[in-house]
């Protein structure tokens, strides 16, 4: 997940939120080694979690789009969490409601791959909140937004991470955090 300098992964809109990435907020185009990393990820992921807002954002864009995250994102299956969303029309998606650590201890019991959870900022936070994320790969970005959308909102208590990794590629630092 994208993270300003300011430790914002997205700002807010009148239309909705915008992430942080390149091209919207000035930076710079992605490494290409970042790019390639970040399609491995992708291409191994058993499912890609995410909620209604931010899959109808992706749906509305992956399906058609020629960007080189097209065909994996198309390809994976697609766990969304909501309690409105009526229908997913996006191939490969399922639309879970209930409790949210109930049905994430039900997917991480399930045979597969590592789950995939890019967003959006809301159900990150409903993930740390509940301390359902096990590894954290936040990729900084060099740039300061001044408010947005946190990724840590109202924890019930401190969250306690381990750096387990850190590279840089090009302005951009992949970061990585396990559970203690």
């Amino acid at each position: 997940m994208g993270v300003s300098l300011d430790g914002f992964v997205a700002i807010s809109r009148g239309d909705g939120s915008v992430p942080v990435m390149e091209g919207e907020w000035g930076l710079p185009p992605e490494d290409p080694k970042l790019t390639k990393l970040k399609l491995e990820v992708v291409r191994e992921a058993g499912a890609h979690l995410m909620g209604r807002v931010t899959y109808e954002a992706m749906a509305g864009y992956w399906p058609t789009s020629t960007h080189a995250y097209a065909a994996p994102m198309n390809e994976i299956p697609k766990i969304v969490f909501s309690n409105t969303l009526d229908r997913a029309d996006w191939s490969d998606t399922e639309i879970v409601r209930g409790d949210l650590a109930d049905e994430i201890a039900r997917l991480k019991r399930e045979p597969g791959n590592d789950l995939l959870a890019h967003g959006g900022a809301t159900f990150v936070q409903s993930l740390a909140r509940e301390d359902l994320i096990d590894e954290y790969r936040l990729i900084t970005h060099p740039v300061a937004v001044g408010s947005g959308l946190p990724m840590f909102k109202d924890l019930p208590t401190p969250l306690r991470i381990d750096l387990v990794d850190a590279r840089t590629f090009g302005s951009a630092m992949l970061r990585i955090y396990r559970r203690t």
